[in-house]
């Protein structure tokens, strides 16, 4: 009988400790910060750089790190979005959606400014 109670005790023991817990909203909000941070150092990074240059294989480090980075922080960064977006609509695939859709435009419009 006390093994039973015993056994009872810690599956609540472990049910308690394996809970969720759900992030602060200030952690959010650095996380989105510091992911549109680096999308956008890598993104500069990669427009600073010339076609000409790219020939050398020796030059590729860079481009190649910014890429990356870039990709896994912008990635990184629709999904916080989509997280934050679809506690408030309670609908989360099309969070994801609007999302990148907004991330996308946001990039364009950066890439339009840059050929001007």
């Amino acid at each position: 009988m006390a093994e039973a109670n015993s056994n009872f005790d810690i599956e609540q023991l472990l049910r308690n400790a394996l809970a969720p817990v759900e992030p602060s909203a200030s952690l959010s909000e650095r996380m989105d910060t510091r992911l549109t941070e680096l999308t956008n150092v890598a993104f500069d990074e990669l427009a600073a750089w010339e076609l000409e240059a790219m020939r050398d294989p020796r030059n590729w480090g860079r481009p190649a790190a910014a890429m990356l980075i870039g990709g896994a922080a912008a990635t990184a960064l629709v999904l916080v979005r989509a997280q934050r977006r679809s506690k408030k609509s309670g609908q989360p695939l099309r969070a994801l959606e609007e999302v990148s859709r907004d991330l996308s435009r946001d990039l364009q419009k950066r890439m339009m400014r840059g050929k001007k």
